[in-house]
């Protein structure tokens, strides 16, 4: 699927232990893989309780730096603070094209908004239960079930593809993708996939073929039913199955 990531791209990649299964590791380091090179990799946590003891086991093994930011008061989130900070002294290096912030908090809304401002690319990257605002500050947002197997964690419905009546029951789903197509298209109908890919993405910032299922976007368009699908020797188009019903070509 298109979406627009330049491999070659510089990220700072921070990560809140906080609001992350470290059960994700391996599937969000693959992932930023395909967004661009890690060039910073960080971990905010209090790492004097246990309950990142999981983390501790996994960090060297991927070159991830923790950072320790000890609780001041009991309810209060000082590691929050402390990764927003980092951010800022990182975006104003001028090192960076982009910002992977590993995280389910709604307290990064600001920040991810913030560094877009500045012209960094945000990749936001947490579970199905991130609230909307951050998930809409981002450039692009994850959810990280698309990454991680059902033996890593309970949720299992992301894991299994969706079929045709689910898939055409979702009018959200089925007006995106038209919408792409009849934006992209040419004077017969036929779109690119790969700019309808990307299309979607901007569209709507959290679109992912892998969460109905799918790993391809030509999988997902095929499994709707809804859509022609011709590859072709420059790639794969698509089409509203209702402009051969009128007759296009």
């Amino acid at each position: 699927m298109a979406n627009g990531n330049d491999p070659n791209q510089s990220l700072a990649v921070l990560i809140d232990a906080d609001n992350a299964n470290p059960g994700i590791v391996d599937g969000l380091m693959a992932e930023v893989a395909k967004i661009g090179i890690a060039s910073v990799k960080r971990i905010y946590g209090d790492w004097t309780t246990p309950h990142l003891g999981k983390w501790k086991e996994v960090l060297l093994d991927h070159s991830i730096q923790p950072i320790q930011q000890f609780r001041y008061t009991v309810g209060k989130n000082a590691t929050d603070s402390a990764m927003i900070i980092d951010a800022m002294d990182l975006l104003y290096t001028n090192r960076f094209d982009g910002f992977c912030l590993v995280s389910s908090d709604s307290d990064f809304t600001r920040l991810a908004a913030r560094l877009r401002e500045s012209g960094q690319k945000v990749y936001g990257i947490g579970e199905r239960k991130t609230p909307k605002p951050f998930v809409s500050a981002c450039d692009r947002f994850i959810y990280t079930d698309v990454f991680t197997t059902p033996q890593e964690e309970d949720v299992t419905e992301a894991h299994r593809p969706q079929g045709k009546k689910e898939l055409r029951g979702n009018t959200a789903l089925v007006r995106l993708a038209r919408a792409a197509i009849e934006a992209t298209s040419d004077e017969n109908g036929w779109a690119n996939l790969s700019p309808v890919g990307s299309y979607m993405n901007k569209t709507a910032n959290d679109f992912d073929p892998r969460n109905y299922g799918y790993t391809k976007l030509s999988s997902l368009f095929e499994a709707i039913g809804l859509f022609d699908i011709e590859r072709r020797d420059n790639g794969v188009f698509v089409r509203d199955t209702r402009r051969r019903a009128n007759g296009s070509t």
